[in-house]
């Protein structure tokens, strides 16, 4: 058997429906709407200082403003303004785009160490009994309790934000890639390659890596909605952005005092929180529908 027999094997593990997976996607209403809606929301944070009405620093004397809607007769100020009299709708741009920042460097950076651990451990099984353990004593550290001994350790901030959820990402991400990875090296084509004497490093990247990609993929597009929330939580508890940084788990938090005069304060932004999380597990949902191949007709 070739090198090419070999890649034809490893190519036949692919189901052909894989190839119109973007049209079945498309099929799926909610599916297209909910990344509408991402791309939408993406898009505005990411031109947050372009778009933004007013500075989301400024204080005014215009204190707890009601949204535009709300019978007051101008359009300044469309989403009220806050305690500080800061535009909220300003503030939730910016606020917007540092809890996404927030959970995407947590689940790039967490979601791609912890891949390459579990596909590390199931394709040297050497490995794979100090991996899991490791994983099993992060497992036991819930991102709460990680994010408040961080903050008790660095002070109040971003950063031990981040490195909580990061830290709670590994073990999640290695335990489905390792069990993603173990059902793969048991397929003839990774036989046929170490027959053919191919080095670990190819059959790692090439027969493995390419393999389980799509089923990681899956699993980190529906973590990116949990890591949201819980990042919202944090700073919802006083464990995330100082202040005044705009930031939509502690916009919430900081609009509870005014809930029961103005709770347009802390209800525009946890709103916006509950949207990204529930378009992301749509999207994502979706996406297992039409990637993985066990799912497939």
């Amino acid at each position: 058997m070739t090198d090419a027999t070999a890649g034809t094997v490893a190519q036949t593990t692919t189901p052909p429906q894989r190839r119109s997976w973007w049209r079945r996607l498309l099929r799926d209403r909610a599916a297209v709407l909910a990344l509408v809606v991402l791309a939408l929301i993406f898009a505005a944070a990411a031109l947050a200082p372009w778009i933004a009405p007013y500075d989301p620093y400024a204080s005014s004397r215009k204190v707890m403003l009601p949204p535009a809607w709300a019978a007051r007769g101008t359009m300044e100020h469309l989403l009220g303004t806050d305690p500080q009299g800061r535009d909220i709708l300003s503030r939730l741009l910016y606020g917007t785009r540092l809890t996404l920042l927030i959970g995407l460097s947590s689940i790039l950076i967490g979601g791609m160490f912890g891949s390459f651990l579990g596909l590390l451990a199931a394709f040297y099984g050497r490995l794979d009994p100090w991996i899991m353990r490791v994983s099993d004593v992060l497992l036991s550290l819930p991102a709460i309790l990680l994010g408040l001994a961080l903050v008790a350790a660095m002070g109040q901030g971003i950063m031990p934000v981040v490195l909580a959820l990061i830290i709670s990402t590994i073990p999640d991400c290695a335990r489905i890639a390792r069990g993603i990875a173990m059902g793969i090296m048991k397929q003839e084509f990774i036989e046929a390659g170490r027959a053919l004497g191919l080095p670990d490093r190819q059959l790692f990247v090439r027969y493995l890596l390419r393999n389980a990609i799509s089923s990681i993929l899956i699993f980190l597009s529906l973590r990116f909605g949990q890591l949201i929330l819980i990042a919202a939580s944090l700073s919802f508890l006083g464990l995330g952005a100082r202040p005044p940084v705009a930031e939509l788990g502690m916009m919430a938090a900081q609009g509870r005092d005014f809930f029961l005069f103005a709770p347009h304060i802390a209800v525009i932004p946890s709103v916006l929180i509950l949207i990204i999380v529930l378009a992301a597990n749509i999207a994502g949902d979706a996406l297992r529908d039409v990637l993985d191949p066990r799912l497939q007709t």
